[in-house]
C-alpha cells in the first residue's frame, strides 16, 4: 500500500491548517511551537508498533512548522518529536526521546500504556523533575492517524431547537447503552448504540430535544486509576481536541461512526451538545507525562505559575490551558468549530468555564475567549453552555457570563432541593428559582433561557439517591469515603439507602415526582440526569467518576415502580410542550393584564395574594402561582400573537396536609392536571370551581389548567 511506501519527497506545504490535513493528493503537516528548535514527524506502521521513518518538517512560518508530503495517504500513524531547550526552571521542557501528539489530531491508533520513559525527566530522580530522562517513550505512546474525512451526510441539517424549546438530556455514551436489552449487545456502549433504535426511541418518547454528552474527546485514563484498575468514566481528562474518544466505537472508525450517530440523532429531531474540557489537559502538573502540549512548548501552551517552572493551576487538575496567548486560544476555537461545522454538534457545554474566561489570573468578562466565541461566525449560532465557576479566586460566576450563554444554575438546584427536602425560610429562594432567575440573568437583559435547570447531574447524586441517602457512600472509589462533596441537601425520606419499609418508599417516589414536576415546568432550560426518569441509583455515590460498572450505567430493568415514573416524566414534557405559559420567553414583570389581573400572582393557602412580609416567614411551606394565560407576551415563529390557558400551580413542602382555596378569580371551573401524591400523577377529581377548597397532601404539588380568563365565553 502506498501508506507503507518511504517518503522521498517533501514540499515545503502551508502553516495553515494546523495538524494532518489530507487534499485528495498528499498531506500538510503543520506544528506551532515558538521554542522549538526543529519539528520531526515520526512515522509507524499501520497499528502504531513500529517506526518507519522520520522526516523533518523543513518551513517554518510564524513559528508553525510545516511541510507537505505528496507520498502520504489517509489512515498512515505518526506522532511528533520536538527539538528545544530542556530548561523546567524557564518554563521549557522540550524532550526529543519522547514522542507527542499533534494537538489537532482527529484520530488515533493504539493505546497508552503507562511508563515512567513517558515522563521528561527521570521519576525518582534525586533533582526530580529538573533531571532529564533519556528514555524512548514511543512504544507507550498512542498514535495519531491520518483522516479522510469524506462522509456522505445526505443533507443533514442541525435542528436548531430554540432555547425556549429545549430540553436537555444528560447522559454518557457508554453508561447510556451498555445495559439496554433493546440494544445488541456489541454495539452496547458505543456510538452507534447511541444511535440505534431502541436509544432514539427512549429519548424521543421522553420528549428531549437534546443529548448533551458527557465528554467524548478523546482522554487518558490516569495512572493512580489505571494502576488501581480502575477506568476514568467520566471523561474530565482531554487528551486529543479534535478527536472521538475511541473506546465508544464498535467500528475501527470512530470518526465515521460519530457522524453517523450525529445523523441517526438529527433525523430524529435530537439535538448533540458536547461537554468539552478546554480548561486543563491531561498532562497535570509539571510532574506529570510529557505526551503532548508540554513537550511541544510548555511555556506557551500552559499558564504559568509566578514561578514558570510550574504551572498555573485554577482547575484543580494540575495545569491551565492558556487560551490568553492567540496560538493556543487558535487551538481551542479551531477545535470548536471543527465539531460544528465537520461533525455537525449543535453546541458545547463547557467544564470549568470561568479558567477560559480568566487572563492574568483575573476573570475578564471582555476578554480573549468570550470576545473570540461571541464574533465567531459559527460557534456564535450554536448553543453555548456554561459551567461557570472554577477554582481559583472570584471563580464562582453563576449569572455574569456575557448574553448569548446559557448557564447551569447551581442555584436552582440548591434552592429546590432545600425547599422539598423542608427547609424553613426558603419559600423566596424557591420563587427566584421557579420563575427563571431574573435576579441573576434579567440585569443584563438576559432571558430566562439562560438558566439551565437542574435537579441532578453526573457529578453528584442520582435524583432518587437525594430522596434516599442523607450522606455520601464513595466507599467504591477507593479513597475512604473522603472524595466527592458533603453539601447534597438530601433527605433520606426515614431511612438510610436500601430499605422495605413501605411509607418511606411511598415517600420517595412521591418526591421523585416533586422534583420532576417542578424542574419542567420551571422558567429557564431543564436538563435531566440520564436514568433520572426511571429511578436510577449509584447507591449513594456523588462521585462516580470512575466507576465504568453498573455504578454508572443506566439500569433498564422496569419495575412497576420505575414504569410510574418514566410516564410521569414523559406526562410532564408533553405538558411543558403544549403550553408556552412555561416557556416564556422574558421574565414576569409583575405588570397588569387586563381589569384585575397580573402576569404572576402569588397566593397563600386561603386563595389569597401573598404580602411582602409572607415571604421572609420561616415556617412557610405551601404557596401557589397563578399563571394567567393571556399574560404571555410576544408571538410565536410565524407572528401569531401566543395565548394559553390558565395554570393555578400549589406547592405543599410541608409535613402535614393543607386545605388550599382556588382563587376567587373568574367563573370556568378548573381541572386538575396533576398532582404529585397521586403515583400515577392524575388523580380521578370532579373539576373545582373558584372558592372550593383542595386539600393538598403533605410533600406534594398540584396543578390545575383552565381555558384562560379574560376569553372564556361570556
Amino acid at each position: 500500500m502506498a501508506r507503507d511506501m518511504p517518503i522521498t519527497t517533501v514540499w515545503p506545504g502551508r502553516p495553515y491548517p494546523r495538524g494532518a490535513t489530507w487534499d485528495g493528493e498528499g498531506v500538510n503537516f503543520a506544528l506551532y511551537s515558538q521554542h522549538a528548535e526543529k519539528v520531526e514527524t515520526v512515522f509507524f506502521d499501520e497499528r502504531g508498533r513500529r517506526e518507519r521513518q522520520r522526516v523533518s518538517l523543513p518551513e517554518r512560518t510564524d513559528n508553525v512548522w510545516h511541510g507537505y508530503l505528496p507520498q502520504a495517504r489517509p489512515g498512515m500513524a505518526y506522532g511528533y518529536v520536538v527539538h528545544g531547550p530542556y530548561r523546567p526552571e524557564e518554563g521549557h521542557r522540550f524532550n526529543p526521546h519522547k514522542l507527542v501528539i499533534d494537538p489537532y489530531a482527529q484520530d488515533f491508533v493504539g493505546k497508552l500504556r503507562w511508563s515512567d520513559a513517558l515522563y521528561g525527566y527521570t521519576v525518582g530522580h534525586r533533582r526530580g523533575d529538573l533531571s532529564f530522562d533519556r528514555r524512548e517513550s514511543a512504544a507507550y505512546m498512542p498514535k495519531c492517524r491520518v483522516v479522510d474525512p469524506a462522509f456522505t451526510w445526505d443533507g443533514d441539517r442541525h435542528p436548531q431547537v430554540p432555547w425556549s424549546d429545549t430540553v436537555l438530556y444528560e447522559t454518557h455514551v457508554r453508561g447510556f447503552t451498555m445495559r439496554h436489552p433493546g440494544v445488541p449487545e456489541p454495539l452496547r456502549g458505543t456510538y452507534a448504540g447511541l444511535a440505534s433504535e431502541a436509544s432514539i426511541d427512549h429519548l424521543r418518547r421522553l420528549g428531549v430535544t437534546a443529548v448533551e454528552l458527557l465528554p467524548v474527546h478523546s482522554y487518558l485514563n490516569d495512572r493512580h486509576l489505571d494502576e488501581k484498575g480502575m477506568q476514568n468514566y467520566w471523561g474530565y481528562n482531554s487528551f486529543g481536541f479534535f478527536a472521538p474518544e475511541p473506546r465508544y466505537a464498535f467500528s475501527a472508525d470512530p470518526v465515521r461512526e460519530f457522524k453517523s450517530m450525529v445523523k441517526a440523532l438529527h433525523s430524529a429531531g435530537i439535538e448533540v451538545i458536547l461537554d468539552v474540557v478546554y480548561n486543563h489537559t491531561c498532562e497535570g502538573n509539571h510532574l506529570g507525562p510529557t505526551v503532548g502540549l508540554r513537550g511541544i512548548d510548555n511555556a506557551i501552551y500552559y499558564v504559568p505559575a509566578d514561578d514558570p517552572r510550574y504551572c498555573g493551576d485554577y482547575t484543580g487538575c494540575g495545569n491551565s490551558l492558556n487560551v490568553q496567548h492567540p496560538r493556543v486560544l487558535q487551538l481551542v476555537m479551531d477545535s470548536l468549530r471543527h465539531w460544528v461545522e465537520e461533525m455537525h454538534v449543535d453546541g458545547f457545554r463547557f467544564d470549568l468555564a470561568t479558567t477560559l474566561a480568566r487572563e492574568n489570573g483575573h476573570v475578564a468578562h471582555r476578554g480573549a475567549f468570550l470576545a473570540a466565541v461571541r464574533q465567531d461566525p459559527v460557534l456564535s449560532r450554536v448553543k453555548l453552555i456554561a459551567e461557570p465557576w472554577d477554582l481559583g479566586e472570584d471563580g464562582y460566576q453563576v449569572g455574569r457570563f456575557p448574553p448569548g450563554w446559557a448557564e447551569w444554575n447551581d442555584k436552582y438546584r440548591d434552592g429546590m432541593r432545600s425547599y422539598w427536602k423542608g427547609d424553613g425560610g426558603v419559600i423566596g429562594e424557591f420563587a427566584r428559582r421557579i420563575t427563571g432567575s431574573s435576579d441573576l440573568y434579567g440585569y443584563a437583559r438576559r432571558r430566562p433561557t439562560a438558566s439551565v435547570n437542574f435537579m441532578a447531574a453526573h457529578d453528584g447524586f442520582t435524583l432518587h439517591d437525594v430522596v434516599s441517602y442523607n450522606d455520601k457512600h464513595n466507599e467504591a472509589n477507593g479513597e475512604d469515603n473522603r472524595d466527592g462533596h458533603n453539601h447534597n441537601l438530601s433527605w433520606n425520606c426515614g431511612a438510610e439507602g436500601v430499605t422495605d419499609d413501605p411509607d418511606v418508599l411511598a415517600l420517595r417516589e412521591r418526591q421523585k415526582r416533586n422534583f420532576l414536576a417542578t424542574l419542567f415546568l420551571s422558567q429557564g432550560v431543564p436538563m435531566l440526569l440520564a436514568g433520572d426518569e426511571m429511578g436510577r441509583t449509584q447507591g449513594g455515590n456523588n462521585n462516580a467518576y470512575a466507576q465504568d460498572n453498573e455504578i454508572s450505567w443506566l439500569d433498564w430493568e422496569m419495575t412497576p415502580e420505575r414504569r410510574s415514573l418514566l410516564a410521569f416524566t414523559q406526562k410532564l414534557t408533553a405538558l411543558r410542550r403544549d403550553h408556552p405559559t412555561f416557556r416564556r420567553r422574558d421574565f414576569f414583570g409583575g405588570h397588569a393584564v387586563g381589569e384585575s389581573l397580573k402576569d404572576l400572582i402569588w397566593l397563600r393557602p386561603d386563595g389569597e395574594e401573598m404580602t411582602e412580609a409572607e415571604w421572609a416567614t420561616d415556617f412557610a411551606r405551601c404557596l401557589g402561582m397563578y399563571l394567567p394565560g393571556i399574560a404571555l407576551a410576544g408571538h410565536d415563529m410565524r407572528g401569531k400573537p401566543l395565548f394559553d390557558d390558565d395554570f393555578l400551580l400549589l406547592f405543599n413542602a410541608h409535613h402535614e396536609d393543607m386545605d388550599f382555596r382556588i382563587p376567587p378569580i373568574g367563573n370556568a371551573p378548573w381541572q386538575v392536571a396533576v398532582d404529585t401524591s397521586v403515583d400515577s400523577g392524575t388523580p380521578d377529581v370532579t373539576p373545582l370551581a373558584p372558592g372550593d377548597t383542595y386539600t393538598m397532601k403533605c410533600r406534594a404539588m398540584a396543578v390545575f389548567s383552565r381555558p384562560a380568563h379574560g376569553r372564556e365565553t361570556p
